[in-house]
């Protein structure tokens, strides 16, 4: 199945059945966490209205970290498989995962503002985030440095995976280091343990953005391949001319 992922032919069978689906279910379940986040969900005895902070900023993170993870197996599948649709796909997420990081560090800031006074804290976990933005923002000016494509792809796959090791420093930053961010309350041991009335709405926005990064993503493969193909066929036609 993985090999089969970086086939042309496949992407644009994939692009095809599910553009349409992820499209409307996106728009679905991020209608349906608005609607739970503004007017069904309890606030929090501490945190009162700026709780629904938590609908945006708690997703994005999941986002920023889900999709550079995939960027860094896009990396290794294709040294493994030789196959440059691999880096093509880890170039188009890199936008999209860059934007999500900086949505989470925002949003952050304007709910650390009225609950811990300040903006910015040199945080474990807003630290490893950080990294994390500048881990995709050079990422995607490398890529863009070279001329040759296929070159850059190559170079930028290996600070892909080198900037894995910062993905379990964000998640288990909280139980290693002395940290203002409060442990896992919905992905842990046990199961979730915030009120069902905050957890809908999250897992909706979640889901929501999850379908909205994957259209964003087939659209922006598309968008490079066409720009492989036409840089091919100028090429092809500066050599017939000459």
């Amino acid at each position: 199945m993985a090999h089969n992922l970086l086939k042309v032919s496949f992407y644009h069978r994939l692009r095809r059945t599910t553009l349409p689906f992820a499209s409307v279910l996106s728009i679905v379940c991020l209608g349906a966490a608005a609607y739970l986040a503004f007017w069904q969900s309890p606030l929090d005895y501490q945190q009162k209205e700026t709780v629904r902070i938590m609908y945006i900023h708690v997703p994005a993170a999941w986002l920023a970290m889900m999709i550079y993870g995939f960027m860094g197996l896009c990396a290794i599948g294709g040294f493994i498989w030789r196959h440059s649709l691999a880096f093509v796909y880890a170039r188009a997420a890199a936008p999209i995962g860059l934007s999500f990081t900086i949505i989470s560090l925002i949003t952050g800031a304007i709910w650390g503002k009225p609950m811990w006074g300040t903006w910015w804290v040199w945080d474990a976990r807003l630290t490893s985030m950080l990294v994390l933005g500048f881990l995709y923002g050079g990422y995607i000016l490398f890529v863009q440095a070279f001329s040759e494509q296929e070159k850059a792809s190559r170079m930028g796959a290996f600070l892909l995976i080198l900037g894995l090791i910062n993905l379990p420093i964000i998640k288990y930053s909280v139980e290693w280091w002395s940290t203002l961010h409060q442990p896992a309350s919905v992905f842990k041991t046990g199961g979730p343990s915030i009120d069902t009335g905050m957890l809908w709405p999250l897992g909706f926005s979640g889901f929501g953005l999850l379908m909205f990064a994957y259209v964003l993503g087939l659209l922006r493969v598309e968008t490079l391949l066409m720009g492989q193909k036409l840089k091919r066929q100028m090429i092809l036609e500066s050599r017939r001319v000459g």
